[in-house]
Parts: C-alpha cells; sequence; structure tokens
C-alpha cells in the first residue's frame, strides 16, 4: 500500500484500519530513504523517535484515545524546537544543540497524536528565500534538481511534494512558507500575526515571523491551522480572537464574492508566461459567481526595501544572543573576549547570516536609525493601513505568489538584490500583518506556478474557503513530481 496523498486520506484508512500509525510511518520513511538522496529535504531524520512515537499512536486508538491528528507523520522545520533530535535552524552556531522543551505548535500537535518524521532544512536562521543557505547543505526542487524549492522553508515544502511526509511546519516571516510552496506546488499558508504561537521559534524578524502549515491541499492546511492556532500566555503577541474549526466549514459558494487584482502585481519584473497561468486562474472564480476588481496597491514596489530594512534590523538584535558562551562552539583559542566573538561568529554564522548583522546593525546605529529604520517602520504603516482601505472594497486580493518559477541552483547567490526581488509579492502581507495562502494553479515548462491570495485579519476562514474553491475546479494538488534518474 502506497502512502496516502492527504491527510484526510491518512485519516480515514487509519479510521478504518486499512493501515497502522506504523505502517504509515514506515511508508512514509521509505518515500523519504528513496528521495533523500536527491532533495535533501531533511537535516535529520529521526527514524527510532519516529517509529516509538507510531507505536505509542496505535496504543492510543486501541484504547478510543484518538486526536484529530493522530498517526499522521509530519516534518519539522530545523528552527522549530523539538525535544527529538536537534534543533539547529540549519546554522553550525547551533550544530549540537537539543532544545529541553517543545515549541507550543508542536506540543499541539502531538497532543492530537501527530508523529514528527525529522527536522527539515531551510536557509540559516530562516534567512533566505533560496534553502541554499543552509550550513548543511541545499535542498533541491522535486520538480527539477538542477532548481531550488525557495525559501527559507524549503525543505518543509520538497517534502510534502515529494510525498516524504503528509504535512509540514514551517515558518513565514517574508514569505518562507508561500514562495517555497508556490515554487514546489504545495499549498503554504501564513495565518495572522498573533494566530499562531512563535513560542518554541527561533526568532528572525520578531514583528514578522508566524509558524505556517504546508501541505498538499487547502483541507490539509486547515486542519492544522485548527490545532496550531489559538493564544498562548508564553507568547504575548498572540490573539485571543477565537478559533474555527477552519477545515469544517469550507465553503464552495463564491456568488458574489469580490476578489480584488492589483495591477502592480503584474507589472515589471514579472515572468509574463507566471501572468498568463494566473490570469487564467482568476477566470475560475468569475466562472463561480465571483466578481474580479482591479484595485491599485501603490505602495507594492516599497515592499521589500521596507521589509528587508525591517527584518534585517530585528534579524542582527536577535542574533546577538548567539556569542559562544551559551551556545556553538566552546574550544576557541581566542585570547580575549571580543576575540571569541569574532571567531566563534565567523565560524558558526554563513554569508546570508553575517550580511543580516552587517546590514541590520547599520540600520539601527546612530546618525541612520530614523533615516533608515524608522522610515521604514513609518512607510509599514502606510501598507498596512493601504491593505485596510482595500479590502473595504474587495473581500479578497489575488495575484501570483512569486513573480517567476523555480529558478537554477547558484543563479542568484551572487547577487543578493536579485534573490531578495523573488520575495517582491509575499512581503508585503507579513508587513500587514494579514493572512495568505499559495494553491498550485498550474505549470509553466513543468515547474509549479503559485496564486496568492490574501483575506483581512482574522478572516482565515475566508482565505481557506476561496482557495478550497479554486482547488476543487482543478487537479493540480493530485500532481507529483515523477522519481528518474534524470531529475
Amino acid at each position: 500500500m502506497s502512502l496516502p496523498q492527504t491527510i484526510a486520506a491518512a485519516k480515514k484508512s487509519l479510521d478504518a484500519g486499512e493501515v497502522s500509525a506504523v505502517e504509515l510511518t514506515k511508508q512514509a520513511l521509505a518515500q523519504t530513504g528513496k528521495w533523500e538522496q536527491k532533495i535533501h529535504a531533511f537535516v535529520e531524520v529521526l527514524e527510532e523517535e519516529v517509529l516509538a512515537q507510531a507505536k505509542e499512536s496505535d496504543k492510543r486508538r486501541k484504547q478510543g484515545r484518538v486526536g484529530v491528528l493522530e498517526g499522521i507523520p509530519i516534518a519539522v522545520k530545523d528552527n522549530i524546537c523539538t525535544t527529538e533530535g536537534h534543533t539547529r535552524a540549519a546554522s553550525k552556531m547551533l550544530e549540537n544543540f537539543r532544545s529541553p522543551y517543545d515549541a507550543t505548535v508542536v506540543t499541539k500537535l502531538k497532543k492530537e497524536g501527530a508523529v514528527i518524521i525529522g527536522k527539515a532544512n531551510c536557509d540559516e536562521f530562516a534567512m533566505g528565500a533560496s534553502t541554499e543557505y543552509s550550513a548543511y547543505g541545499p535542498t533541491k526542487n522535486p520538480w527539477d534538481t538542477s532548481r531550488v524549492p525557495g525559501g527559507s522553508s524549503g525543505g518543509s515544502a520538497a517534502a510534502v511534494a515529494s510525498g516524504e511526509v503528509l504535512a509540514a511546519l514551517g515558518t513565514d516571516t517574508g514569505g518562507s512558507s508561500r514562495h517555497p510552496a508556490s515554487f514546489c506546488g504545495v499549498v503554504g499558508m501564513r495565518p495572522t500575526y498573533g494566530r499562531v504561537s512563535r513560542f518554541g521559534a527561533i526568532a528572525y524578524g520578531s514583528s514578522l515571523d508566524q509558524i505556517c502549515p504546508i501541505t498538499r491541499t487547502v483541507e490539509d492546511a486547515a486542519l492544522m491551522l485548527s490545532v496550531m492556532a489559538g493564544q498562548d500566555r508564553r507568547d504575548a503577541t498572540t490573539s485571543s480572537t477565537p478559533v474555527e474549526a477552519y477545515h469544517e466549514s469550507l465553503s464552495t459558494n463564491m456568488k458574489g464574492v469580490r476578489i480584488g487584482v492589483p495591477k502592480e502585481f503584474f507589472g515589471e519584473g514579472i515572468d509574463p508566461a507566471v501572468a498568463t497561468i494566473i490570469h487564467q486562474a482568476l477566470k475560475t472564480f468569475e466562472e463561480q459567481g465571483a466578481v474580479l476588481q482591479e484595485i491599485s496597491l501603490p505602495l507594492t514596489p516599497l515592499g521589500v526595501p521596507v521589509y528587508y530594512l525591517l527584518a534585517k534590523a530585528e534579524g542582527s538584535t536577535n542574533l546577538a544572543r548567539y556569542d559562544s558562551l551559551r551556545f556553538g562552539k566552546q574550544e576557541l583559542a581566542a585570547a580575549s573576549l571580543i576575540d571569541r566573538y569574532k571567531e566563534a561568529r565567523g565560524q558558526g554564522f554563513g554569508p546570508e547570516v553575517k550580511r543580516t548583522i552587517l546590514m541590520g546593525t547599520y540600520a539601527l546605529s546612530a546618525g541612520y536609525a530614523d533615516a533608515w529604520y524608522k522610515q521604514a517602520a513609518k512607510v509599514r504603516t502606510l501598507i498596512r493601513r493601504e491593505y485596510e482601505a482595500a479590502f473595504k472594497e474587495v473581500d479578497i486580493i489575488a495575484g501570483p505568489t512569486t513573480i517567476e518559477t523555480a529558478f537554477k541552483i547558484g543563479s542568484k547567490t551572487g547577487d543578493p538584490l536579485q534573490m531578495y526581488l523573488t520575495d517582491a509579492l509575499v512581503v508585503l502581507q507579513p508587513l500587514a500583518g494579514i493572512p495568505a495562502i499559495s494553491v498550485p494553479a498550474g505549470f509553466v515548462n513543468n515547474l509549479p506556478v503559485g496564486l496568492q491570495l490574501a483575506a483581512p485579519h482574522f478572516e482565515e476562514q475566508r482565505l481557506f474557503a476561496a482557495a478550497h474553491t479554486y482547488e476543487q475546479q482543478h487537479n493540480f494538488w493530485q500532481k507529483f513530481p515523477e522519481f528518474t534518474a534524470a531529475n
């Protein structure tokens, strides 16, 4: 029996007794063993631990204690704390770090019976858009292993796309779940800021970070978020807004729903083939009774500079704790404390993390903070207000997730600006604090293209309903990359 394609299908098989959690886990491990030699989606596969978890899951099922995700194999991004295995954030600085506690979302998933297969690869400290900046080697796109899977949650997206796992946890600071979801042809969903606890997620940009589900279908993403969301006393930014059972009311009635299409999303820089796919996708909504309405979001071009100023500033501050006194290599030859810092951070951090420290420290330094950081913060407020105004006119905002399909490995690492520009359409929603989702919308030269939908704050249900409606009209979620010697 092959691994089911979705969480929903796996739950039916488990509930019917057609497969046990141990058997399901072994199937996932077999798929992982096959694909890992090609794509390197994991930095650590927890084979012994996950089989033990699966056995416990089967015991609970026999006792009648069945969680919402009972026996479902998932991957966890390497910057999210788990007591199983290591939590390295794909960095040499945390090479030997084992977390003494689980992140809140991991605790919630375990409580509902999920089993953790391993830690998914990512850009170091989640700082990147291609998963090439991992200290443990790049992840490759299962659709074409000469190309990137997107980032920074590239390992999570590649693991779901290749069928290694049924779902994965990623993080999204400036598109880091939706970007790889688009490149790998899966669903990546960023909740409203404050909808999901960040406790146990290694911080990058604290005012932007969110933990996200990456799945094969919208229904699965809705189910995952139903479990993950909620207020947490250990994260003061979490909201008391009630959590809905998102997966239980996925309406497909789009009649009269107003969908705003920003003209700026189809401007200079977008691949014409990607634009064509998205325009075709938007017609699906019209056919279902929705009303398409062109809108303007004039501040769109400022998204990348504003995001990278704020994220790098917050990132450089968060990185200050990694001094090798508490984390990192301890056997250093440095004669003084400052030399120890230089040696430890010089050896422990990769190029993008060092770039973050330099850019962020500069933006926050005396004489420059007013001109750069504070100015960016003011523009961020204007971007948020621009979206709030747009949502008074429309219910959903739609467009491409990325401006292009997956690019060749190594093609942008020499030009950081070109790498940053790949995030042009996914940094805006984190700046506004709103929920967004990327769903598969087609292919260009056998490379996936993602359709991105965004909704007002805490309107995840509206977002899931629209995305599910689109998904039901197509079979893109049923397409898997072929495992061949060529790819």
